[in-house]
């Protein structure tokens, strides 16, 4: 008798390791502030992004004030590009290379 269990898809997570996070970043902007449209070939290269993951061990460590979708500033010098989905907008980076997080006042 043959099994009728249907096996579930495996989901395939990227969780970095050491004193690096896992940004997911901004779109390039396509449009200036003063509401110019720029042609496709010309972006204005953004240097911000979403933190999707964080190693645990800066979860962990008190010194750096870094959660989970926070909106950072970075050095894109050291990211890592992963082949992960097909827009690429996702890289592993080192924390040294967060240079400011966005914080709302209340």
């Amino acid at each position: 008798m043959a099994s009728s269990r249907t096996t579930k898809p495996e989901l395939e997570t990227v969780e970095p390791i050491g004193l690096r996070v896992l940004i997911r970043k901004d779109e390039d902007k396509k449009q200036t502030k003063s509401g110019i449209h720029l042609p496709d070939k010309i972006e204005i290269p953004t240097l911000t992004g979403r933190v999707v993951s964080i190693a645990a061990q800066v979860d962990n460590d008190p010194d750096y004030p870094i959660a989970q979708y926070d909106r950072v500033l970075f050095n894109p010098k050291h990211a890592i590009p992963v082949d992960f989905e097909g827009d690429n907008r996702l890289f592993v980076i080192p924390v040294e290379d967060i240079v400011a997080v966005f914080r709302k006042e209340r």
